[in-house]
């Protein structure tokens, strides 16, 4: 049993309160990921659960044992970091036997251990060379090697990525799923990343100013987010927001937008104000008339797609999806259905209320 759990955890430095009563549970063989911007705790909460932080007030317990008096070797997790930590001495072998060396296992056993990392991470041709002779995805994967020889309980990754350029991240990207599709084990992965959170987890934990603002699946919180900083952090391109009155009851209500248009929908929300979110992919370019209008500003051809930026005749602006071998130019009225399933409201607390 390798699963975490957090109850009403607190940190803070000094007057600062960086985490606030936050409450999570982590299942056995898990890979969630904590996804917020910078600022927002996820890597204090990663550390915390680590022990290199400590824990103000709440409780963690790991594999069922409470942990958060115990020491970071006492807690059998292993911890990968953004920058690899390689000792430039030694070979790729011994920088992965190196902690099972101080704590005096058996040579036989580490060896096998080494082994049978290098084999998951097919690392086995590296094991005599050095971390200069390295590209930098082969330095991470002798960083997590390191982790996977611990076997520990857990394994929490501190934006491990960012160091590397675009098409190495996306190899790694695909080998750590691969390896958590392998091993099967318990993984807490850190980043702001939205595209590594969406690709590689079962759930997405999203932190803003110190708590967490939703849990769900990747598709629940990108199809159904929580609030509006949810909304607007989860897509990319993001959500557009546009200024809304609602107006009418049950099947006949209506969301008349800053430009005059009306967008017939279903929601459980009293008339008044609202901001109206709603994704470029669930607005379609059409030939001819049909919710509203505006002018196209910029477009981005992206090969299987294009992004058209536009202007409303109110100066709202927005993006809409088409397709790749879209005609839209700059300057052109573009016609525009939105897909009312996909509307979303928002409140003056930020909190999200999905159509119908």
């Amino acid at each position: 049993m390798s699963d975490i759990a957090l109850n009403s955890v607190t940190k803070s430095f000094g007057g600062v309160k960086v985490i606030d009563r936050i409450s999570l549970e982590v299942k056995s063989g898990e890979f969630v990921v904590f996804l917020g911007p910078s600022g927002s705790g996820k890597s204090t909460l990663l550390r915390m659960i680590a022990g290199l932080e400590t824990i103000d007030e709440g409780t963690l317990t790991i594999g069922g044992k409470r942990s958060e008096h115990l020491a970071p070797g006492q807690r059998d997790v292993a911890m990968v970091f953004q920058n690899y930590a390689l000792y430039p001495h030694m070979t790729v072998r011994d920088n992965m036997a190196f902690g099972l060396r101080n704590i005096r296992m058996d040579k036989d056993k580490i060896e096998e251990r080494v082994q049978t990392a290098a084999r998951i991470l097919e690392m086995d041709a590296l094991l005599d060379r050095r971390p200069a002779q390295l590209s930098g995805g082969q330095r991470q994967r002798v960083a997590i090697g390191r982790a996977i020889v611990k076997e520990p309980a857990a394994f929490l990754f501190d934006e491990p990525l960012s160091n590397l350029d675009a098409a190495l991240r996306v190899r790694t990207r695909v080998e750590l799923a691969e390896l958590h599709q392998n091993m099967k084990s318990t993984m807490i992965y850190v980043t702001h990343d939205q595209t590594e959170a969406m690709t590689l987890a079962d759930r997405i934990v999203i932190l803003n100013n110190c708590r967490i603002e939703q849990i769900g699946s990747p598709m629940e919180v990108y199809l159904k987010p929580a609030s509006r900083f949810v909304a607007a952090f989860v897509g990319s391109p993001g959500m557009n927001f546009l200024k809304a009155d609602l107006s009418g009851r049950g099947a006949e209500q209506v969301s008349t937008l800053g430009n005059g248009a009306r967008i017939a929908l279903q929601v459980d929300l009293p008339p008044g104000a609202y901001e109206l979110g709603i994704r470029p992919e669930a607005i379609q370019v059409t030939p001819s008339p049909a919710d509203t209008s505006g002018k196209a500003t910029v477009v981005e051809r992206l090969g299987d797609r294009t992004l058209v930026h536009l202007h409303l005749d109110d100066g709202t602006e927005l993006i809409a999806l088409d397709g790749g071998l879209s005609e839209v130019r700059p300057g052109d009225t573009v016609h525009l259905k939105f897909d009312t399933s996909q509307l979303h409201l928002f409140d003056d607390d930020g909190m999200a209320h999905h159509a119908r």
